[in-house]
């Protein structure tokens, strides 16, 4: 499993590795732009052979783009709509020009609408942008499940997976946070492993492309996304060892999210922590 954290690529992209480096990363997750506005961020050639140069002398193995939080793929506003899209497709080619493992996607929200057909427009929205952006695979994330988000169980990544014609560039990333708010208890090796054998018997486990690592601030099927520091918050060190322990997860790059010591984001001791956790996880079963 490649452990590691969500970092910030600000003063340019190798920043992000000297900062996953830092952390004693396996696996780094960045933004390609600032999440909450719409305006991209253009990366020259030289940006890019400097971040790829930075790589290649890490230890990093593997590198996650989120895309930005504005993105809605399944709004009926056509404004956002294009800008969704737009915004996704430069996501996914950045991922091309740094290779990128993936483009790490919220599938959207229906709002207070009919959620089969915002799980159809998302489906076109994201065909649409794989249709413009090279070879760079997208991974849908669960969601906790407020409001009308999409994706919050199985069966609902499933139908998402449907929409976007079962398009061999589109994975999976599971949040162990969203997974437990919305209803899945993930705090044993045992109850993993039924969401494992869930996503065998609806997606296909091949479909499992990377993880997101954060304990989870409010109970079970609380629907409510906030994220603990890890063995900080509901799942507590039981629960996120069996999550880094499971078999099905130790090929796949896995980030954390949390919020960290002042909000200063996950530390070189949690990171070191959560490896800490899965040779635990992985002594018990």
């Amino acid at each position: 499993m490649l452990i590691g954290a969500h970092v910030s690529p600000a003063g340019g992209l190798p920043k992000a590795i000297e900062r996953g480096v830092e952390r004693g990363c396996r696996a780094i997750q960045i933004f390609n732009q600032s999440p909450r506005t719409w305006k991209p961020t253009s990366y020259g050639d030289a940006d890019v052979a400097a971040f790829r140069e930075a790589m290649a002398a890490s230890e990093i193995d593997a590198v996650l783009i989120h895309a930005v939080y504005l993105l809605n793929c399944a709004s009926e506003d056509a404004d956002i709509r294009v800008k969704s899209i737009a915004s996704l497709t430069h996501s996914l080619r950045v991922g091309e020009q740094i290779g990128a493992s993936a483009v790490v996607l919220h599938p959207g929200s229906a709002k207070t609408g009919d959620v089969p057909s915002a799980i159809a427009r998302a489906g076109e929205a994201i065909l649409e942008a794989l249709a413009e952006s090279g070879h760079c695979p997208l991974h849908l994330e669960n969601t906790a499940g407020t409001g009308g988000t999409l994706g919050r169980s199985i069966d609902e990544l499933a139908q998402l997976l449907d929409a976007c014609g079962g398009h061999e560039r589109v994975g999976l990333c599971l949040d162990s946070c969203h997974l437990f708010a919305s209803g899945y208890d993930i705090r044993t090796a045992v109850g993993v492993a039924g969401v494992v054998g869930e996503v065998s018997a609806k997606v296909g486990v091949e479909r499992l492309g990377s993880l997101h690592l954060n304990d989870s601030q409010t109970s079970l099927g609380a629907n409510r996304d906030r994220h603990a520091n890890i063995g900080e918050g509901e799942l507590g060190e039981p629960g996120c060892a069996a999550f880094l322990s499971e078999p099905a997860f130790q090929a796949l790059p896995c980030v954390l999210e949390t919020p960290g010591v002042q909000r200063s984001g996950p530390s070189a001791e949690e990171v070191a922590f959560a490896m800490t956790l899965r040779e635990r996880g992985l002594a018990a079963r």
